[in-house]
């Protein structure tokens, strides 16, 4: 069942205006003029249908633009952070886990995945949420087997939305009418589509609306909170009789519906439930939970000036890291959202542009910081099984390893590893490309005894090859390793020159 949420429906009657809101009155600054007269002209292009919209989310970006000026590295000050008390961390196995009785709360629930990244990190082109992952399936595939499930089996009405971006929203909707005859409500809208500013001059890029999408970008996941109140989407659900909303990564294979964490958020009341893990050397740049007079807050490392990243890598200070899986009550988001009372902090993106090379820079923010506009928000430890996200080709090959089964869309443990830990694994640049690493794979090894993997160079994998305790393998350059159909590596080093030759 298949419903979209398009991003602009005003009247083709309104006429043009200038930016002449509460924005321009804010700007007060006589350096800045400039920048309005650009933001007056580039939405002076837009189509007349589009005008308003377009003045409207303009304005919206300006007014982090503003909250930039005023702050323009949005470094924290770190003399205010502490790691979070003891009474606003929940650990996930003193929660109730027998809650079977209460199944029929999912009703009160609904599912949204973030599915605004492409594939690039493994050279795809496309929303990642459409790569295969395991068994032929997509992120979307398990996604959809999972909620299906849960309503097959509880006689559940949980829907499932989509939040994508201006880059993921065209293939999305193509991809989505695999899901017609699905019994899950799917509704898609988009996030907003800020513009790139120069760092020189902060002029946008784009010149026009209809500019080359290199000039804009998609906002981060923050602006999920006002996109879900403006496009009506938050009305819908409460009138629907949702009262939760679970938020998470599409490409985390470990974000599921856990009947166990909703009973707990609504026996207990609690606004804001962000789940958090522990922290691995893998994870140490990874946001983090902090508290500021007694209220929580998320820290990014880009919010962390130099002298003390240390300190926030470190795990002593902060033990946990965001699994980016948040639990959220609709009927106080709706009062938030309706009175402009989230505020996210903010995240200045310094980039190159891909096809220029010039200097720009991307204000975003992250839809965790939220949690520092709620009371009596909390954080939950869970066991790392909820957080299995897909990043690269690394992570790619541990998904598709016999680590892991698919059971009802759900990434099912092995139970014949002895550990429950995940092996570190870390292939080199040749295997960096989906396509190039599916072919140098020509079946996945069994890794049930893997405690460390490294691949570097040229190298490719047969048939049946079993890896066990630590296995480097390294193709110096202008060598080729070809791992022969059958091998057992068990803590070994392969360097030099291996190759099979067809007869």
């Amino acid at each position: 069942m298949l419903n979209s949420q398009k991003p602009y429906l005003k009247s083709p009657k309104q006429q043009p205006s200038p930016l002449v809101t509460k924005i321009s009155l804010d700007i007060k600054d006589a350096s800045l003029k400039p920048v309005l007269d650009e933001f007056n002209q580039l939405i002076s292009t837009s189509p007349q249908n589009m005008r308003i919209p377009f003045r409207d989310e303009m304005e919206r970006f300006l007014v982090m633009f503003l909250d930039f000026i005023k702050n323009k590295s949005a470094k924290i000050d770190w003399d205010k952070v502490s790691s979070p008390s003891p009474n606003n961390i929940l650990h996930y196995c003193q929660i109730n886990q027998n809650n079977t009785s209460n199944n029929h709360l999912l009703n009160k629930l609904a599912v949204l995945k973030l599915n605004g990244g492409l594939g690039t990190t493994m050279c795809c082109k496309g929303p990642k949420s459409a790569i295969e992952v395991k068994d032929g399936l997509t992120f979307l595939d398990l996604t959809v087997q999972q909620i299906e499930y849960q309503n097959k089996t509880h006689k559940a009405n949980i829907p499932l939305l989509l939040m994508n971006s201006f880059n993921t929203d065209k293939e999305t909707a193509r991809i989505l009418k695999k899901y017609s005859d699905s019994s899950v409500e799917i509704r898609t809208f988009n996030q907003s589509r800020f513009p790139r500013i120069r760092k020189n001059d902060f002029l946008p890029l784009a010149r026009s609306f209809d500019a080359d999408s290199s000039c804009w970008y998609p906002p981060g996941h923050g602006n999920l909170y006002e996109c879900l109140n403006r496009q009506g989407l938050l009305d819908e659900l409460l009138s629907q009789g949702k009262e939760y909303i679970f938020i998470a990564n599409v490409d985390n294979l470990g974000a599921k519906v856990d009947i166990n964490i909703l009973s707990h958020v609504i026996d207990n009341k609690i606004p804001f439930l962000m789940e958090v893990t522990e922290k691995t050397k893998a994870d140490i740049k990874g946001g983090t939970p902090y508290e500021h007079n007694g209220m929580l807050g998320l820290l990014e490392a880009c919010q962390v000036d130099k002298e003390n990243l240390n300190d926030f890598m470190s795990v002593k200070k902060f033990k946990y890291f965001n699994t980016n899986n948040i639990w959220i009550n609709l009927k106080i988001l709706k009062q938030k959202t309706s009175a402009e009372s989230i505020k996210c902090d903010l995240i200045v993106n310094e980039k190159i542009h891909e096809n220029t090379g010039e200097k720009i820079i991307q204000l975003e923010t992250a839809c965790g910081s939220a949690i520092s506009s709620f009371e009596k928000s909390k954080v939950l430890v869970v066991p790392r099984e909820r957080f299995l996200p897909v990043k690269n080709c690394s992570d790619l090959f541990i998904i598709r390893s016999d680590l892991f089964d698919i059971k009802n869309g759900e990434l099912i443990p092995n139970p014949a590893r002895m550990f429950k830990t995940i092996p570190t694994v870390k292939l080199g640049p040749y295997f960096k490309n989906f396509f190039d690493y599916s072919r140098r794979f020509i079946s996945s090894p069994r890794i049930l005894e893997l405690d460390h993997l490294i691949v570097s160079g040229n190298v490719t994998f047969g048939p049946d090859v079993t890896l066990k305790g630590t296995v480097v393998i390294i193709a110096p350059e202008g060598c080729q390793i070809d791992i022969p159909h059958g091998s057992i590596l068990d803590s070994t080093i392969v360097t030099g020159n291996l190759r099979l030759l067809e007869n």
